[in-house]
């Protein structure tokens, strides 16, 4: 029997879809998208007039457990949300920044899909008591090795990263596994929620 395609939703209508949860009114968390801003590594928005602060209801619910779970153990801090949802079309439109380069390495080619783009997949990073950023030992979205996961042990002994910046990565991943999340080994602030090749072949992806 043969497989039928799976529809695909407009980010456009994400607003009023069932499967997807809106993190404007999550008050256990701080939203900073990035890439509705400049502040991001292609300096402009990409976003425009779409409103991509949203997850699928899975996804979303394990965000909210992940704050909670933090707030507990530390109550001053607030896990911050740099991206949520990444529409197919951004996708593109990022990779093509990178496309021919080493660095294309850290996106997702859009022919198989960024998790983004289905709604399971989060990037964070933590603030302080005072509202500020702890210090990751790079920033988000900083493409190099001092942001891989896997090379943190080797980055510490050259005196790379430090100690204060691993205990910072520790409270992050111990909070987004404490919702379901998962990491990946590139990029220090990207959290995926599920099986990554289950989401690419049974979930809508956002266009």
């Amino acid at each position: 029997m043969k497989t039928l395609p799976v529809p695909m939703i407009a980010c456009e209508d994400i607003a009023t879809h069932p499967d997807f949860l809106p993190l404007h009114g999550m008050a256990e968390v701080d939203l900073d998208l990035r890439y509705a801003t400049p502040d991001n590594f292609v300096s402009r928005d990409v976003y425009g007039p779409l409103d991509c602060a949203y997850l699928r209801k899975d996804a979303a619910e394990g965000l909210r457990r992940a704050a909670q779970w933090l707030q507990r153990q530390r109550p001053q801090w607030q896990i911050r949300v740099f991206d949520a949802l990444r529409p197919q079309r951004v996708q593109e439109a990022l990779y093509a920044e990178l496309a021919g380069t080493p660095l294309a390495m850290y996106l997702a080619h859009p022919e198989a899909g960024s998790l983004h783009s289905f709604g399971v997949a989060v990037d964070a990073g933590l603030l302080d008591e005072q509202g500020q950023e702890l210090d990751m030992g790079s920033g988000f979205d900083e493409m190099c090795l001092l942001s891989h996961p896997d090379h943190e042990a080797e980055h510490l002994a050259l005196g790379l990263l430090t100690a204060q910046q691993l205990v910072h990565r520790g409270w992050l991943r111990a909070a987004m596994r404490a919702g379901g999340f998962h990491t990946i080994a590139t990029e220090w602030w990207h959290f995926e929620f599920g099986d990554r090749e289950q989401a690419r072949v049974t979930l809508p992806r956002v266009l």
